[in-house]
């Protein structure tokens, strides 16, 4: 019996071991999975917070899922493998990692930059009064526009204007916000400007004047016609955060003058704020829609018209080569639901919408999360909108605008003057 436990007890000690020499292979596999699966954590640098920060708002929002065909994990273990020391290298560090994109739209705002930008669309500019933006085919630095009375403007610079450099220094190697930034500077300083444009073989320097520059973005005049036509001319020269509602101003303003057909001038207007362009056309339309915008996963959201509009009355919108980005949804929505017909020239093709992001340290991230398409689904990047009637920009001096000198205008005058007969025969 005594020699029966023993046995018994010597099974119990071997199945013992066995049991814990499987735990301990069991621990042991553990803990190199463990260590296989989940890598070791380590803290980032103040530097490395903000690569991170500007890497994960790309990585979610922007509308390329590609990212221009990188894998973009990779991206972000080399740029933070680079280790920056202080901001300057951490932002050229952003930089480097955006430029991957090939996408000019999508860029770090310094912070100074950023506050210029937040006030730029409130109205306020301050510098030569140029509208920028590079042209997606070429690279070039192309002025979209000259604001109204702005240095730019008195000394001749026209839409599509390349600017080949600033101050001697080669724009080529420069982003869009540090060319902005260079043509910025205080009231009274001067800066020398190397244009050049596309029909003549020689370029040329301006020296232009800085100058604090305030945006009124609606001009508005009652013009009545010989044949008892009474024209509300409205002129929209950006899209900035009070664009709406001075244009709402200058409708009900000119409907209490007995207008009874309009012109929405949109020449030169190199866009703004998306939901000013929404809000505005919700001023004209009825009914529809005013735009679609597609994210990059192909998910369309749309924007509607809500109330009944302003007016009713006929309406012609002129649009040119310096129509761009928010003008042209505003333009696309009246066209495709037939409210308006548009007179000028094919506008500019600018159908990316940029969502603008605050960082950690006052900087500030513009990322493209969207293109957008006209209510009968065109895309127009790159190929902007045709007009319904073509008519060639012929003047030479902002004081020509809107004159018997603009063949555009005209021939919005002419396009409503036949309106209105056509309407008076069939009353």
């Amino acid at each position: 019996m005594k020699q029966h436990r023993l046995k018994r007890l010597g099974l119990e000690r071997q199945g013992l071991k066995r049991l814990l020499g499987f735990a301990l292979v069991w621990l042991l596999t553990g803990l190199m999975a463990l260590q296989v699966n989940t890598p070791l954590a380590y803290a980032f640098t103040e530097e490395q917070k903000l690569l991170n920060e500007v890497w994960r708002i790309v990585d979610r929002a922007y509308v390329d899922s590609t990212f221009n065909n990188q894998n973009w994990w990779l991206v972000r273990q080399k740029v933070l493998k680079q280790a920056p020391t202080n901001r300057e290298d951490t932002y050229a560090a952003i930089q480097q990692m955006l430029a991957g994109l090939d996408d000019p739209y999508t860029r770090l705002l310094k912070p100074d930059q950023y506050r210029s930008l937040q006030t730029n669309t409130s109205g306020e500019l301050s510098g030569v009064g140029l509208q920028i933006a590079q042209d997606p085919d070429t690279g070039d630095l192309r002025v979209i526009t000259p604001i109204e009375g702005s240095p730019a403007d008195r000394a001749g610079l026209q839409p599509r204007d390349r600017i080949l450099k600033i101050d001697g220094e080669v724009t080529a190697n420069l982003t869009l916000d540090e060319a902005a930034e260079r043509m910025r500077g205080p009231a009274g300083s001067r800066v020398v400007l190397t244009i050049g444009r596309d029909e003549s073989p020689k370029s040329w320097e301006v020296e232009l004047v800085r100058d604090r520059i305030t945006i009124n973005p609606v001009y508005a005049e009652l013009r009545p016609q010989p044949d008892g036509t009474k024209v509300g001319y409205i002129r929209l020269t950006q899209f900035s955060a009070n664009a709406a509602e001075e244009v709402a101003h200058a409708i009900a303003r000119l409907e209490k003058q007995d207008a009874n057909a309009y012109i929405l001038d949109l020449r030169n207007n190199p866009g703004g704020l998306l939901q000013a362009g929404i809000d505005i056309a919700r001023l004209w339309l009825r009914d529809g829609t005013i735009v679609y915008t597609v994210n990059r996963d192909g998910i369309q959201d749309s924007f509607e018209a809500l109330s009944e509009p302003l007016t009713d009355d006929p309406l012609i919108v002129l649009v040119n080569q310096g129509t761009a980005s928010a003008s042209e949804i505003l333009a696309g929505a009246l066209q495709d639901n037939g409210r308006a017909q548009l007179i000028g020239e094919k506008t500019f093709g600018k159908g990316l919408i940029q969502s603008l992001f605050g960082l950690s340290d006052g900087s500030g991230l513009a990322v493209t999360i969207a293109r957008y398409e006209t209510p009968s689904h065109r895309d127009i990047n790159r190929l902007g909108i045709e007009p319904d009637r073509s008519v060639s920009l012929n003047i030479t001096s902002r004081e020509q605008v809107a004159t018997e000198a603009d063949e555009q205008y005209q021939a919005a005058i002419e396009a409503l003057t036949q309106q209105m007969v056509v309407a008076g025969a069939a009353g």
